[in-house]
């Protein structure tokens, strides 16, 4: 199993559009193969500061997802409310 952390900083005053969009998002990747859990977490001192958390099956699922035409998709509706482009990590025990 692998994590994937994706931080992102979002526009001020975009919060709820951004919200919204990510509600898509989510239901879009549970039905991705390699899929085990998600959070989405808002960092308390920033609320604009955002992480994703994703629990992965193996790497190829996480890219298999990272490069699918509908993660790409979903993204363009986030894009716009970014202050910068989004980070991802992946990490492993």
């Amino acid at each position: 199993m692998i994590k994937v952390v994706i931080e992102r900083v979002i526009a001020e005053g975009l919060g709820p559009h951004y919200e919204e969009a990510i509600k898509k998002t989510i239901s879009g990747v549970v039905q991705a193969p390699g899929f085990i859990s998600s959070e989405s977490l808002k960092d308390v001192a920033n609320p604009n500061h955002r992480l994703v958390i994703i629990n992965w099956a193996n790497v190829q699922s996480w890219q298999m997802w990272e490069n699918s035409p509908q993660r790409r998709q979903l993204l363009e509706a986030i894009k716009p409310m970014l202050e910068v482009e989004e980070k991802a990590t992946v990490l492993s025990h």
